[in-house]
C-alpha cells in the first residue's frame, strides 16, 4: 500500500513510472539508485507491504550532514512533476512466500494511478545464455502488448534487441520456445501480470555475473536513457550520472590496517 508523506496523496496521472526488479548484481536498483541521486528526486511516500524484509537505514542520497540522518526504508516512491516521472526504489528482498501478493499490490498500484508506461529494470544470469544471446550487447527489451504501439517504432530506431525466447526442452529442434529470465527475481512474472492485465510495460535489462556490477547499473541506465532521455546530453556524449554517497560504503569500509 502507497503511503504519501504529505497531507495531499500526488497525483501520477500519465507519469512515467520506474522501479527496479531484485535481481542479479542487484543491477536494476543500482541504475535506479543513479537515477534517483542525479535527478534529486523528492520522496513522495513510501511501500508499506509485509511482503519485503523490514529494513531501515539512514538517507542513502545525502548531500549533507543536515540531511544524513533522515531514515530510509525498504520501498520509498521519488518523483518530479517536471519530468512527469515517479519512481519505487526497493532495498530488500521479496519475501519468497509474498511474491504473488507482492506483485499484484504492485500492478493494482500502477492500475489506479494511472501510469501512461513502467519500465521494470532488470537483469540476468549471463553464463546462463542461450547461445544466440551471446552476440552482440548484453543488453535487452520486452514490451507489453499494450506498449508496442506507442513504443515500437522509436525502438526500432534505437536497434535494441528484443529479449529471446528459447527452447523449453534444448537440443529438440520443434521444441516450444518460452521467456527465461534466470536470476531476474520477479521479472518474467510481474511483466506477464502486465500483459495479462493491459498494463502498459517495458522491462530493461542486462546479463551479468555477481561482482562489482557499477559499470553493469550505469550501462542500463544509459540504455533506459537512449529512449527516455532523462538527462539532455550532447550529441554522441555519455549522460553524467551522479553516484549517490551510499555507493561509497559498496563494498564496505576496507580492509583495517590492524591485521596486517
Amino acid at each position: 500500500m502507497f503511503v504519501p508523506t504529505g497531507e495531499t496523496p500526488p497525483s501520477f496521472k500519465s507519469y512515467t513510472f520506474i522501479l527496479p526488479a531484485v535481481s542479479v548484481g542487484n543491477v536494476g536498483q543500482l541504475a535506479t539508485d543513479l537515477i534517483i541521486s542525479t535527478l534529486q528526486l523528492p520522496k513522495v511516500g513510501y511501500f508499506h507491504t509485509d511482503a519485503l524484509i523490514p529494513m531501515v537505514g539512514n538517507n542513502p542520497y545525502a548531500t549533507s550532514a543536515e540531511n544524513a540522518n533522515e531514515l530510509s526504508t525498504n520501498a520509498e516512491v521519488y518523483s518530479s512533476k517536471e519530468l512527469k516521472l515517479a519512481v519505487l526504489q526497493i532495498r530488500a528482498p521479496i519475501l519468497q512466500t509474498k511474491t504473488k501478493e507482492f506483485r499484484k499490490s504492485i500492478v493494482s498500484w500502477m492500475k489506479s494511478s494511472g501510469f501512461s508506461k513502467t519500465v521494470l529494470l532488470s537483469s540476468s544470469h549471463a553464463y546462463q545464455r542461450d547461445d544466440q544471446q551471446l552476440q552482440g550487447t548484453p543488453l535487452r527489451f520486452l514490451l507489453s502488448p499494450t506498449l508496442q504501439e506507442g513504443a515500437s517504432a522509436r525502438i526500432k530506431e534505437l536497434g535494441w534487441r528484443e529479449m529471446e525466447k528459447v527452447c523449453a526442452f534444448p537440443g529438440i529442434s520443434d521444441s516450444e520456445k518460452k521467456l527465461y529470465i534466470p536470476g531476474g527475481g520477479v521479472t518474467r512474472a510481474l511483466y506477464n501480470d502486465c500483459c495479462n492485465e493491459d498494463v502498459p510495460m517495458a522491462v530493461l535489462l542486462t546479463f551479468c555475473s555477481e561482482g562489482d556490477n557499477i559499470p553493469d547499473a550505469f550501462a542500463l541506465a544509459n540504455y533506459l536513457n537512449d529512449w527516455l532521455h532523462l538527462l539532455s546530453t550532447p550529441a554522441e556524449a555519455s549522460p553524467q550520472w551522479n553516484a549517490p554517497a551510499s555507493w561509497k560504503l559498496l563494498f564496505g569500509s576496507g580492509i583495517p590496517p590492524a591485521i596486517f
